[in-house]
C-alpha cells in the first residue's frame, strides 16, 4: 500500500514537472522573432510564424512554422515560406515578422493568407507580400507581387512589421504596418490587396523611449466593444525594448494613448531584456488572453553579441481591468 501511495506522488511530482517545464520561457528552441499567433478552427491547434533570427543583418529567408494544442507544448511544423527557392518570385531574402489570417470559405474549408515583408529582387527597399494555403502549415502560395511597395505620402521608413485583422463586428479585414510610423487600410475581400482610398496614417502622437513613442510593429485586436492597438517603442537591439498601446471606436482610429501606455517591458532582475514585437490570443470560447513576444537571449544582451539578431520567443498572460485597460504583463523568466 505504502508503494503504491509514493508511486502516485512521484506521477503526480513528474506530470507537475512536465507542466512546469512546459510553461517556462522562452517557448521554442533557437532563435526567433516577431511572432504571429493564430488559432486554427480547422485542426484545433495553435500555430506560431516567426522570423528566423541569429543571421547577421537580420538575413533570415524562412519562415518557421509551430503548432501546440495547449500553448505549452509546441511541435516544429518546418518551414512554410521561403524566399531564396523560388516560392516569392519576386523576392530573394530577409523575410521579417509574418502575420496570418483564418478565413472560412465553406463548410469545413479554410484560407489561411500569409503576410510578410522581403527584400524585392529589383531593390527599393523591404515591401509587403502575401501567400495563400489551404491549411495553417500550407504549403503557400505568394500572390506573386506586393501588396505595399512604398510608404504613404509624408512617412519614412521602412515597409515592414505588417499586422492582419479582420473586424469581428463589420466583418472587413485591415492591414496595418510601418516602420517609423503606422499606416491602416482597408483589405479587398480577395485578402490580396487593399483599397487604396481606405489608407490611412494611425501613428500614436507624441511619447518618449520611456513610454509610448511609436517605433514599429502595428498590432490589432478587438475585445467588448473597443479596438485595441499595441506598438514596439525603442529599436529590437534594445534592452528598453516594450510594448505600448491605446485604442480607438473603428478599425482605423483616430487613437487614444492608454493613461498607463506600457502592457510589457524588460525586467533586469529576472535577467529579461528587450520584450517587444508582440501578438496576442484569445483562447476560444473565454475571456482568457495571452500575449506572445519575443525578447533578447539574455546571453546576449550587450552590444557586442549583436542582440538585435538573438532574440527568442515567450508567452505570458495577458489581463484587463474592469474598465478595459490592459494590465501590465508580468514576465515569466
Amino acid at each position: 500500500m505504502k508503494n503504491a501511495i509514493l508511486f502516485a506522488a512521484l506521477a503526480v511530482f513528474s506530470m507537475c514537472h512536465i507542466r512546469a517545464r512546459a510553461q517556462q520561457n522562452p517557448i521554442l528552441p533557437g532563435f526567433h522573432a516577431d511572432p504571429e499567433i493564430v488559432y486554427s478552427n480547422l485542426t484545433n491547434r495553435y500555430y506560431i510564424y516567426s522570423t528566423t533570427d541569429g543571421t547577421p543583418g537580420w538575413g533570415g529567408y524562412t519562415y518557421r512554422c509551430f503548432s501546440s494544442a495547449d500553448l505549452k507544448e509546441w511541435r516544429d511544423e518546418g518551414d512554410v515560406l521561403n524566399a531564396k527557392d523560388g516560392q516569392i518570385p519576386w523576392a530573394d531574402g530577409n523575410l521579417w515578422a509574418p502575420a496570418i489570417q483564418e478565413v472560412k470559405t465553406g463548410k469545413g474549408k479554410y484560407k489561411y493568407y500569409l503576410y510578410y515583408s522581403a527584400n524585392p529582387k529589383a531593390g527599393d527597399g523591404k515591401q509587403i507580400g502575401v501567400a495563400v494555403g489551404d491549411s495553417p502549415t500550407g504549403p503557400f502560395v505568394d500572390y506573386g507581387k506586393p501588396l505595399i511597395s512604398a510608404a504613404p505620402n509624408g512617412c519614412h521608413g521602412q515597409q515592414i512589421d505588417v499586422d492582419v485583422f479582420v473586424d469581428p463586428r463589420s466583418k472587413k479585414p485591415y492591414l496595418y504596418w510601418g516602420n517609423g510610423y503606422m499606416a491602416g487600410a482597408e483589405l479587398r475581400k480577395s485578402m490580396t490587396a487593399i483599397k487604396p482610398q481606405t489608407m490611412k496614417v494611425l501613428t500614436p502622437e507624441g511619447g518618449t523611449l520611456d513610454d509610448y513613442a511609436y517605433r514599429e510593429a502595428p498590432y490589432v485586436f478587438y475585445r467588448k466593444g473597443t479596438y485595441y492597438f499595441m506598438w514596439s517603442v525603442d529599436d529590437t537591439g534594445s534592452p528598453n525594448y516594450h510594448v505600448a498601446y491605446g485604442t480607438a471606436k473603428s478599425p482605423l482610429g483616430p487613437i487614444t494613448v492608454a493613461r498607463e501606455p506600457v502592457v510589457l517591458r524588460q525586467d533586469p532582475s529576472k535577467a529579461i531584456y528587450g520584450t517587444a514585437h508582440n501578438s496576442v490570443i484569445n483562447i476560444p470560447g473565454t475571456d482568457d488572453w495571452y500575449i506572445v513576444y519575443h525578447r533578447i537571449n539574455r546571453h546576449y544582451v550587450n552590444a557586442d553579441k549583436n542582440p538585435g539578431v538573438h532574440r527568442e520567443v515567450c508567452i505570458d498572460r495577458m489581463e484587463f481591468n474592469a474598465d478595459g485597460t490592459i494590465k501590465p504583463v508580468e514576465t515569466r523568466k
